[in-house]
């Protein structure tokens, strides 16, 4: 035998499943964060995100030559195209500070990556 529930029951039943999976969704996403390479620097030179969550990072070089985004701290490296983006997806990190640098231009491409 089959039990159907009363239309309002069901209603409400599906309302808070349909709840429940968006902030589930929610919870999911990754942060964004955007650097900036322009005359052989990063902008912003201290680039802050959400500790203990995955962070979706676009390096946009607006500079014509190519750029190395490179973090031993982060295990990450990514050769950047002059005028192109790059997406590098990085963390979820421990509260701290995780430098960088450009290996092309050591000397201006410096920076940090500060999870708090």
């Amino acid at each position: 035998m089959t039990r159907f529930l009363p239309s309002s029951r069901l209603i409400k039943a599906s309302a808070g499943a349909i709840v429940l999976g968006l902030a589930q969704l929610a919870v999911a996403a990754d942060a964004e964060a955007l650097l900036v390479i322009k005359d052989h620097r990063f902008e912003p030179a201290e680039l802050k995100v959400p500790a203990g969550q995955r962070v979706k990072l676009t390096v946009h070089n607006q500079d014509p030559t190519p750029e190395e985004f490179e973090s031993h701290k982060l295990n990450r490296e990514k050769v950047i195209p002059g005028g192109a983006k790059a997406v590098i997806f990085i963390g979820p990190l421990k509260p701290g500070k995780y430098e960088f640098y450009g290996e092309y231009n050591e000397a201006t491409a410096k920076g940090a990556v500060v999870a708090e």
